[in-house]
């Protein structure tokens, strides 16, 4: 029996539709070759992650697309391979295929985000971003469809890759380094001035995370209904965790206030009693 005889020899036949060995074979071949490009894909970006030259979640990410995009065509060539009409199959499923986008538009609208956010480059594995809701997280990973987050928590959120697109989004790593921040207090009228200004300077060099350079200084925001408003701006690294450096910046004036007899006031209101006669 020839090799020729052999690919040739019928394994299925129902209606139009034959398999033969030449036709699994090469399927196998296809599977192969589809493997093997996987396989020097991922290598290939395992190279470039370790080298910085991409940070690993925008080279999962792209891996995630090339790997969907290959095994697409590794399928679509196997049917038009083993002799199945693809026009026909297309045509046959049209009014499914619309329903069918109608209950993936979303899933569809994150995947093209994931797409939008991995050729942009503003979001990385590592950025510190600020949703419109206030809630602030690290970058741990960028998918194709979703995106993690860890909180100042340390709580992981799963987000919509649309949320990054269609949301307002501080992203905190592309302000300059070290980050401004800032704490309001008031206190009571008759306070001096100069002095409370002293000491809120002095408070900013008791807390290590505050830097140096840029220097802080304080403002003298505002007379306001009850006190005296004032403002301390500060820089820092530590831009993630700014809550607690602002915690620790409290605790170093609420002692100083009361070392020093500088009251923070209550709010006040004046009640005049007019009597007739």
């Amino acid at each position: 029996m020839s090799i020729s005889s052999i690919l040739d020899y019928k394994l299925l036949d129902v209606g139009k539709f034959q398999l033969n060995i030449a036709d699994l074979a090469i399927t196998g071949l296809l599977l192969i070759i589809t493997l093997l490009l996987l396989r020097a894909i991922k290598a290939f970006f395992n190279r470039r992650v370790k080298s910085g030259k991409i940070d690993k979640g925008s080279a999962y990410s792209i891996y995630s697309i090339l790997r969907y995009l290959l095994w697409i065509v590794f399928i679509l060539t196997t049917l038009e391979t083993i002799g199945v009409n693809l026009n026909i199959m297309l045509a046959g499923s049209a009014a499914l295929l619309v329903g069918l986008g109608f209950g993936i538009q979303q899933i569809f609208n994150d995947m093209v985000s994931g797409v939008i956010i991995l050729i942009e480059g503003n979001l990385k594995v590592g950025d510190i971003i600020e949703f419109e809701n206030e809630i602030v997280g690290k970058v741990s990973s960028i998918g194709l469809r979703t995106s993690k987050i860890q909180t100042r928590d340390d709580i992981a959120m799963i987000i919509p890759n649309s949320k990054f697109i269609n949301d307002r989004v501080i992203n905190w790593s592309h302000n300059q380094i070290p980050t401004r921040f800032m704490v309001e207090v008031g206190v009571a009228y008759g306070s001096d001035v100069e002095k409370v200004t002293q000491l809120l300077l002095e408070c900013t060099r008791l807390v290590p995370e505050i830097e140096k350079h840029p220097a802080p200084f304080v403002r003298f925001a505002d007379f306001g209904d009850s006190s005296l408003n004032f403002q301390i701006l500060f820089w820092t690294l530590e831009s993630f965790r700014s809550e607690n450096t602002k915690s620790k910046l409290r605790y170093a004036i609420n002692r100083s206030f009361t070392e020093n007899n500088i009251q923070i006031p209550f709010p006040q209101r004046d009640v005049h009693i007019i009597r007739t006669v």
